[in-house]
């Protein structure tokens, strides 16, 4: 049985929660950079410097991570692996018959 739908939202879901939490990393990430901006203005350019950087960090990580829930969200199912019975039984039957 194929729980395709489920697969789809858990894709969903965890999107959403990706970028959610990149959301909040860069919005930190920007308000403690405009308050070292507004506490020493001579610095501005060093912190903008980071701040993008960081930035670009959280972004890479962000794709990374939607990238990996939508393959895994379209995956194909396997088929769960028959064991295939022995061939000593299978001779023992046969000897039987």
């Amino acid at each position: 049985m194929e729980y395709l739908g489920l697969s789809y939202l858990g894709a969903g879901l965890g999107a959403g929660l990706v970028v959610i939490g990149a959301a909040m990393g860069i919005g930190r990430l920007a308000s403690g950079a405009i308050e070292g901006m507004a506490r020493q203005p001579e610095l501005s350019g060093d912190l903008r410097t980071a701040m993008i950087i960081a930035a670009a960090l959280i972004e890479g990580f962000t794709f990374f991570a939607l990238v990996i829930t939508f393959m895994l969200a379209i995956q194909k199912q396997q088929t769960p692996v028959q064991p295939t019975a022995e061939k000593a039984p299978a001779a023992a039957e046969e000897v039987k018959k």
